[in-house]
Parts: C-alpha cells; sequence; structure tokens
C-alpha cells in the first residue's frame, strides 16, 4: 500500500503561496517616490549604457528624436524620448506617441517568462514605425556583461564568471520550464 508523504501538499501549496505574496506585496506595497525615481534615473543609464555599445542602434534613435514613448507596467510608468544622439533621455509629456503595455499583472509569471528567454507579453498603441525601431532594438541590442567585467578584472576571471553565470541561467531556465503550469518541460531526447 503507498503512503503519502506528509510533506506532498508543500510541492502543490507553495508556487500558489508564492504568487499569492507576490500580488499582495505588488499591490500592497509602495516605495518612497524618490527611490523610484531613482531606480528609473539607473535604469536609463543602463540603457544608455548597452545603447552606446552598438551604433547601429543609436543610429535608429537618433532618426526617431523627440518621439514620445512611454512603458507601462502596474502602477510604474516610464516616459522616455530618443536624443538626437541616439540615447535615451527621461521625458514629463503628456500623450505619446508609443505606448507599450506589459500586460502581466503578475511580478512572478513576469520574471519566470524573462528567466526563460521570453519576451513578456505587450499592448502597443501608437506608430508603427516607431514600434517597429523599438521592436528592431529589443532583438538586436544585448548588454555584453562580460566585456564590462572584463575592464574591471581582467579577461580571464570575467570569463570565469560569465561562464558560471551563464550555466547558472541554464540550470534556472530549465527549473522555469518543469515548474508544473508553465506548459513548458525540457527532457531528454535519446
Amino acid at each position: 500500500m503507498a503512503t503519502q508523504s506528509p510533506f506532498s501538499w508543500a510541492a502543490q501549496a507553495l508556487p500558489d503561496l508564492a504568487a499569492q505574496m507576490a500580488h499582495k506585496f505588488n499591490t500592497s506595497f509602495q516605495p518612497p517616490e524618490w527611490v523610484v525615481d531613482e531606480a528609473v534615473n539607473r535604469m536609463v543609464l543602463f540603457l544608455n549604457h548597452v545603447l552606446m555599445s552598438e551604433p547601429e542602434a543609436m543610429a535608429r534613435l537618433a532618426r526617431q528624436k523627440g518621439q514620445r514613448i512611454e512603458l507601462v507596467w502596474e502602477r510604474v510608468q516610464l516616459q522616455l524620448t530618443p536624443t538626437p544622439a541616439g540615447l535615451l533621455a527621461r521625458g514629463h509629456f503628456e500623450g505619446f506617441d508609443l505606448r507599450l503595455t506589459v500586460t502581466e499583472e503578475s511580478p512572478v509569471s513576469l520574471a519566470s517568462a524573462l528567466a526563460r528567454g521570453d519576451k513578456p507579453k505587450v499592448r502597443i498603441e501608437g506608430d508603427v514605425q516607431l514600434a517597429a525601431e523599438i521592436n528592431w532594438l529589443i532583438d538586436h541590442v544585448r548588454w555584453d556583461a562580460e566585456e564590462d567585467l572584463a575592464r574591471l578584472i581582467g579577461d580571464a576571471p570575467a570569463h570565469t564568471l560569465a561562464q558560471a553565470a551563464r550555466q547558472a541561467m541554464t540550470a534556472l531556465r530549465s527549473f522555469v520550464a518543469q515548474r508544473p503550469g508553465t506548459g513548458l518541460r525540457t527532457g531528454s531526447a535519446a
């Protein structure tokens, strides 16, 4: 006679509990405005750092100078404007030329999708040409963390750390793909 483990409930209840806690935290926690503002400033600086490594991306953005781009997810709203130099500047404007709204409400589901390497589901409103340029940027511009790290600690240690990070991401993607309810399974094909 097979007996059920007293901890079998945990395999089913913990993911649901984690999602409920993340949702409650997301709806009830509001960080101070200055924290949000500073985090957004850092994010724009990071995006510009990544863009500067790709001249084609900067040229494409420079052609869109002055356009008003609005990114929206839950309560977070970010307004950006391409500059004549092909970088991004924070904007404060009414209306938009392009609005990208992330439709995934759960931070856990959004993080899972990003960990799998999937693009989040986005509702697009506005200028089709500008949306095509932004999509090109998303598809073709990548941060070379190993190169940035090599400037700080040298090539060999940066390569070793980057290789370890890639292995960790592969393991994380495999774990996320095997979670019940994701609809994805990884297995060995023999």
